[in-house]
Parts: structure tokens; sequence; C-alpha cells
């Protein structure tokens, strides 16, 4: 399998805390990919590196870019790392309560948008294509995650669990090459969790969508990840697969706790 991203020697300092600490890792296309930590440990700090919201102090970040194959995506403007094929969520939802469930969607292909205001404005040709083009592609994704029977009912007055749905289908809209997670199975229901692995294999799969995830929901991350980087106080401690991370040593003191007979560790 080709690399995807690779992570490299990442670092970054608030003031004289370091964050994130020479923190190295690389996933590959298609692939579900965990980082586990406790409070603190500089997960989503990587994150916002990663997607340039913060600016790291050293590192490298190279993206297999769907415009430029691989790049190193430092000293990018968040709205190009997008551009580029990387897209994520946040730990809250964020929805625009004013629009539907299907306009919530298009709101995530504003950057797919090529026609110029006045087109948009006036209604002509090419933008009235591509509303028509994206309107399908809404449909699609709500398709895929089960959401087509409330595509024209009010976002924010949908159960939670549809909420957190649907914002995993705004990153669709972008046809994204990596997608990051952070924290997706927060808030949710044991059923609606479930439901959210099944979704997110199959874009895995079906899409060759690369997954980038943060969660603190061990049973989730063992179900749902090929490989899982742990870290803690922004230094990486162990990769592996869900059973070698938590049957690593550094990662059962530091994040997963030991048990009292040194056996395996409760999800």
């Amino acid at each position: 399998m080709s690399i995807l991203l690779s992570v490299e020697n990442l670092s970054i300092a608030f003031g004289g805390l370091k964050a994130v600490d020479d923190l190295t890792f690389e996933m590959n296309h298609g692939e579900i990919y965990g980082i586990i930590g406790p409070n603190g440990a500089g997960k989503t700090t990587a994150f916002n590196c990663i997607t340039q919201f913060y600016k790291p102090n050293a590192g490298k970040i190279l993206f297999d870019s769907k415009k430029n194959g691989v790049m190193d995506l430092v000293g990018l403007k968040p709205h190009q790392v997008i551009g580029h094929g990387l897209v994520r969520t946040f730990q809250n939802v964020e929805l625009i309560s004013s629009l539907s469930v299907i306009d919530n969607l298009l709101v995530g292909a504003h950057i797919a948008f090529k026609s110029t205001l006045p087109e948009q404005i006036f209604r002509l040709p090419r933008a009235r294509r591509e509303e028509k083009q994206l309107r399908e592609r809404a449909m699609e994704v709500l398709e895929m995650l089960d959401l087509t029977h409330i595509a024209h009912m009010p976002a924010t007055m949908q159960p939670y669990g549809y909420q957190k749905k649907l914002e995993l289908g705004r990153t669709l809209m972008m046809s994204p090459k990596l997608i990051i997670l952070d924290e997706p199975a927060a808030g949710l229901n044991e059923v609606e969790t479930e439901g959210l692995i099944n979704i997110v294999q199959s874009v895995a799969k079906d899409l060759n969508c690369g997954i980038l995830l943060i969660e603190h929901d061990m049973n989730f991350v063992s179900k749902l990840c090929n490989r899982i980087c742990a870290i803690s106080f922004g230094k990486r401690l162990a990769i592996g697969t869900p059973d070698e991370i938590k049957a690593h040593p550094d990662v059962r003191e530091a994040y997963l706790g030991k048990s009292d007979e040194g056996g395996d560790v409760d999800g």
C-alpha cells in the first residue's frame, strides 16, 4: 500500500510547553488510523498542525495531494489544505441552524464552486449546472449516511446522532483523500456508535479514503482502526495494531491503566 500521510518529527511549543514533541508516524491510502493518549497528550494539537490551524515549529507533513502529488503541507493556509483533499471535523458539531440538512451539506462544498459571485446571484447557466451537480452529490452522500428522509428538514432539530453523521457527510462533499475525525463517537449511544463504525468503514473501503481519528472510547478505536499511534506529553509511545497497543506496557501505564492482575486492559 502507498503512503497517504507522513508526519515527520513534528514539534510545536506554546511558551515553554512542548505540546507536540518530535512526533513521527505515517498512514496508507484507505487506512483507518487512530491516535490515542490521555487528556493533554497533544492529540488535538497534532491535528491542528496537520490541518495548518497551527503552524509547527519543526517537522514535515507530507501528503499525497489530489492536485500535486506528494507535498509538504507546512506553510499552507487551512483552506488550501482542504483544496488538496484533506478535510476534518471538530469535537463540537457545527451546523447552521437556519439551513436544512442538504443545505448544510452544500456549505461543505463551497470551495468546489467555480462560478463567480455574479453568476450565482443572477442564476446564470454555469451556476445552475454546478448547483444541480452538487445537490445530486449531496443526495448521494445522504443515501450513504441513511439520511435521505430528512434531507429538507432543519439540520439542528435532528437527533444528535444524525447531526454527527451530517458533519461527517459534509466532509464527503469535497471528495477527500483523507478525513480527520476529532472524537467522532463523543456523545453517541451504543447503537449510534455501531452505526458510525459501519459508515466509517464503508467510506474508507468504498471511496479509498483514509481516516485519521482521535477518540477516547478504546472499544470504538479497537473495532475501527487498522493501526494506532499512542502518544503522551506530545511524544510517541508506540505504534501497532489495537491488540499490540493494548498490550504495550508504556501505553497501559500512560493511557489505558494497568489491571490489578496485569492481564488484558478493558476497553
